[in-house]
């Protein structure tokens, strides 16, 4: 199928806005978590799992904004989420906020599959997503080496 450069475009800021509101779902689980564990289970939730989203968070909304701009495409914003039920485990906390960032992942990774960061020649977003990427990639094992130690 045919499409015009700013279509193609579109396609990536929409696609990368799905993406960025899994990261905002993850976000939204963690922070739930860190408020249900003790300080020092909660530090290390922060280091391992969170900040790491928080920071891929804030570079996907910033390849999304600057990329929107160079292509001189209205921007979307962005809300934070809401972890949702209160009575969820922190078992079941962690596990939501990976399952946001592996979902984010895979976005990113179709994204990239489609080949249209190439297409639309802007090496920028193509270093965005690939840092994103990047500061998602280990959230999943430092979650399970987490999960195996809340609770004893």
């Amino acid at each position: 199928m045919a499409y015009t450069t700013v279509e193609g475009r579109e396609q990536i800021l929409g696609d990368l806005a799905v993406a960025i509101e899994q990261i905002a779902e993850s976000l939204a689980a963690l922070g739930e978590a860190y408020e249900q564990l003790d300080e020092h289970t909660a530090d290390v939730l922060e280091e391992q799992l969170f900040r790491p989203v928080q920071h891929a968070y804030g570079r996907a909304q910033r390849t999304y904004s600057e990329f929107a701009s160079r292509s001189k495409l209205p921007a979307g914003t962005f809300q934070a989420h809401t972890p949702g039920v209160q009575s969820q485990s922190v078992h079941a906390l962690i596990e939501r906020g990976v399952d946001g960032a592996q979902d984010a992942d895979q976005s990113i990774a179709d994204l990239q599959d489609s080949l249209l960061p190439i297409e639309v020649g802007d090496p920028e977003l193509r270093a965005g997503l690939s840092n994103v990427r990047e500061l998602l990639a280990p959230v999943p094992v430092r979650a399970r080496a987490l999960t195996r130690t809340v609770g004893r």
